[in-house]
């Protein structure tokens, strides 16, 4: 996919986490399970989630909302408002763990909709993991008017705010949501119709 190598990210930017794995001898050592991949892999995983969730969305493109989530980052870089990116591994996962208990494939309408569902979903990944204070809400908000994007962000706070406080707290946790992210790009194009076609 193109599209998640641009803006200046690079390939090399990788995460590791370990977690160990139980044997079924008591006198053997346990094995430790690698979870690895690229701020682009990760990405394109979210992007093929969404795609799959938001059924009903015929013409989403996973590239779709790692566009949307890249030009914020950029904008926010650009603005001054961050030295570095902030779309890493790290907050991928953490955007995902966000995404997965607050977009539901069944209400979701539009592009538009889920754009700013998943603006909401990363505005708090920002005031949550940022380095920063505070961040302009230009760059996250999708309509007219602010009470909407309030709404959902308290909706959101209020549905996930043990697991934001968990996947810092617990590795085993943070290993979990990783791997699960990782393992969403197996929904490949094939998949995508035969939901569509529901």
């Amino acid at each position: 996919m193109g599209q998640g190598h641009g803006y200046g990210y690079s390939k090399s930017q990788q995460l590791s986490s370990v977690k160990k794995v139980p044997q079924c001898t008591v006198t053997s050592s346990p094995k430790r399970v690698i979870v690895q991949a690229s701020t682009s892999e990760l990405l394109r995983c979210l992007g093929e989630f969404l795609c799959c969730r938001c059924y009903r969305l015929k013409h989403l493109s996973p590239a779709d909302p790692v566009l949307w989530l890249r030009a914020v980052d950029r904008s926010l870089l650009l603005q001054g408002w961050q030295d570095q990116a902030f779309v890493t591994p790290a907050n991928v996962v953490f955007v995902y763990m966000l995404c997965r208990d607050v977009v539901d494939g069944d209400l979701v309408a539009s592009e538009h909709e889920l754009q700013a569902i998943l603006l909401t979903c990363l505005y708090l990944s920002y005031s949550y993991m940022g380095n920063e204070i505070s961040y302009p809400l230009k760059p996250f908000l999708v309509e007219a008017g602010k009470e909407a994007f309030w709404d959902r962000c308290l909706a959101i706070i209020n549905a996930t705010s043990s697991k934001m406080l968990r996947i810092n707290a617990d590795p085993h946790f943070f290993t979990q949501v990783f791997a699960e992210l990782k393992s969403e790009g197996g929904c490949g194009p094939q998949d995508y119709s035969r939901v569509l076609d529901r």
